[in-house]
């Protein structure tokens, strides 16, 4: 398998992984290997700039039987700015080159600022990753490479913590495609058939690579997607999770959305109070799980200045740009989402999905009554990844439907998945080879019972 021209141009000589004396992988803030190669703006967007192996483990403790490796790549900001970003992608342990393989662009929950919750550190052996959602993903993803798919996880929210931020997700996880593509050791090619993947945070992230991806990235074979509660309106999230049991969330995305926002960056400087600027301090060094017990009930408006409503009309076309939907995917998409999700509402999923529509995308539309935001992702990954099995087997697509179902273990073949499931969670617990799983490819959306 040849690599691309680029590659072989702008690619140093592989780099070790990087560690501490305590034998812990560096953060990338501190890891050299992320530092930007000189002059590698003149090169293609998804030109592989670095690479090296590295080791994989749940919690950064248990050993995977996985190979992995560590693209640097170029890519862009939100305005274009050249950047450089890095995806992590794996096989099964052992596996052999195959033209045929399938990849999988798989978008985390990061929710977070702090690198030590990018994917390219989390799942490292011997990270320490405290309240890290991505860590947690793993047990779900291994059941993608059980079925022999490469994977590919990027950092989408990029060196700086870009939470929530418009596009970047999607340049990244496109240009991790590419990059991905054109790796040798992958054994893929030009015209492999792309899968994407991601749930919250991550299904954010992954509404954003399959809306840039006909118009950033329109060579790149995407023929599905899974959407879990996509964050269709952050406005309306915002607002609806301030003061409750998840306050912590918009204290992240704010200490995010301000360092590329000028005018929240304003707002920050203008109406937070002093103890309000070392709160979002707080959100920009912790977790997620570590940092949503310390903010539970805190309401923004006792940090500001100013009642919060008096601010909100100076962020508007920050919030418009935010909002998911505006522009169609080409490729067909699955949306899933609790009714009576607690973090995401299911009015700006509806809403997105709405949009979706009328802007012309195929869009099946799964709403579950019995679950809610965190129960979700585990109960819908067999639909999840056996519906993109089809895609990627490319059987005929029935016509785009909403359901609103009891629950989407429903479906006939579901539990079937779910023995499946507990055998990889149990050979990731343990550190055993993830032998292929009996894949279970039939149209679980079709069958679901409303």
């Amino acid at each position: 398998m040849a690599v691309n021209a680029d590659v072989i141009e702008a690619a140093d000589s592989a780099w070790p992984a990087a560690e501490q004396p305590s034998g812990r992988p560096l953060p990338p803030s501190l890891d050299p290997f992320f530092h930007p190669p000189r002059g590698f703006a003149r090169h293609a967007a998804g030109t592989i700039l670095r690479s090296r192996a590295v080791e994989i483990a749940l919690f950064g403790l248990v050993p995977q039987q996985v190979t992995a490796w560590q693209l640097l790549y170029r890519s862009q900001d939100l305005h274009g700015k050249p950047e450089i970003a890095i995806t992590t992608v794996l096989l099964p342990r052992g596996a052999e080159l195959d033209s045929e393989r399938p990849l999988l662009a798989f978008q985390t929950a990061m929710d977070a600022v702090t690198d030590r919750c990018a994917p390219s550190y989390a799942l490292r052996r011997g990270a320490l990753s405290p309240g890290s959602i991505t860590q947690l993903e793993w047990m779900l993803v291994a059941n993608a490479l059980r079925r022999g798919w490469a994977v590919s996880i990027a950092d989408h929210e990029g060196l700086q913590g870009n939470f929530g931020v418009a596009r970047e997700p999607g340049y990244r996880g496109l240009d991790g495609v590419r990059a991905a593509l054109r790796f040798a050791p992958l054994g893929l090619h030009a015209g492999t058939r792309v899968a994407v993947w991601g749930y919250s945070g991550g299904g954010m992230a992954s509404s954003w690579l399959v809306e840039m991806a006909p118009e950033y990235a329109p060579e790149v074979d995407i023929v599905g997607a899974v959407l879990g509660a996509p964050v269709g309106d952050p406005r309306h999230v915002f607002l609806n999770l301030n003061g409750g049991l998840f306050a912590g969330f918009p204290a992240i995305v704010i200490a995010a959305l301000q360092q590329v926002y000028p005018a929240l960056t304003e707002v920050v400087r203008r109406d937070f109070t002093p103890e309000g600027r070392r709160l979002l301090d707080r959100a920009r060094s912790l977790g997620p799980i570590a940092v949503l017990p310390l903010l539970v009930g805190r309401r923004l408006d006792d940090y500001l200045k100013r009642p919060l409503m008096e601010i909100l009309p100076d962020l508007e076309d920050m919030f418009d740009e935010l909002r998911l939907g505006n522009r169609a995917p080409k490729c067909p998409v699955l949306v899933v989402h609790p009714v009576r999700d607690q973090v995401i509402d299911a009015a700006g999923v509806d809403g997105q999905v709405e949009r979706y529509r009328a802007g012309g995308a195929s869009v099946w539309h799964v709403r579950d009554r019995l679950s809610e935001h965190f129960s979700l992702f585990p109960l819908a990954t067999p639909m999840s990844l056996n519906w993109l099995a089809d895609r990627l087997a490319g059987k005929t697509l029935t016509e785009p439907t909403t359901k609103t179902v009891w629950s989407v273990a429903a479906s006939p073949t579901h539990w079937r998945s779910m023995v499946e499931m507990a055998t990889t969670a149990m050979r990731v617990t343990l550190g055993l080879p993830l032998r292929p799983a009996a894949a279970a490819s039939s149209d679980e959306v079709s069958g679901l019972a409303a």
